[in-house]
């Protein structure tokens, strides 16, 4: 039985590594394109995630060592997954992304928290608000400026008349918190 508990950023870089020791030592370089709760816990903006988002889907050789490791550590079976994927921006350029680790056979890259925020926007969870709060100080946009990226990220959105609102109450919020 797959416990699926809360990682924190120390097990999420041992576990990754242990992945990519997994990986026969030839062929091609694995990428893993990290966004979501596991970035934000990697940066310290969050305590823990339950999943590894990627946007960049992968092979079966990478998944079966994520197998192998979900098992070794009673992991979730879809603890790295690439479901984020179909919210990923038209405007995302993959080489904007950081390097977080960088093994013979995987190649783990953090997404830019700007895209992060906009993906995150995009989906509109309610589990995702808290997220968007922690990640404002770091976008480095005003309200206006998300807004319009997130048009162009998401051309045919359906339109939303309180999108502004929200992002406004978004970086105010993350202003409060930043103040208290």
């Amino acid at each position: 039985m797959t416990s699926g508990a809360p990682m924190e950023a120390a097990q999420i870089r041992q576990y990754l590594r242990e992945v990519a020791d997994e990986l026969h030592p030839s062929g091609t370089q694995h990428v893993l394109v990290m966004v979501g709760g596991a970035l934000l816990a990697w940066h310290g903006l969050r305590d823990a995630t339950r999943d590894i988002d990627s946007v960049r889907r992968f092979d079966e050789e990478l998944a079966e060592a994520v197998r192998r490791v979900a098992e070794r550590h009673d992991l979730a079976p879809e603890w790295i997954n690439y479901h984020a994927a179909a919210f990923l921006p038209q405007t995302f350029v993959f080489e904007e992304c950081e390097l977080l680790i960088d093994h013979d056979r995987l190649r783990v890259l953090g997404a830019p928290l700007r895209q992060v925020f906009l993906m995150k926007l995009r989906a509109g969870r309610a589990q995702d608000h808290e997220d968007l709060v922690a990640i404002w100080p770091f976008a480095g946009l005003t309200p206006e400026q998300a807004v319009a990226d997130y048009w162009k990220a998401y051309p045919g959105a359906p339109d939303d008349e309180f999108l502004l609102s929200w992002v406004e109450q978004i970086a105010a919020r993350a202003a409060n918190d930043n103040t208290t």
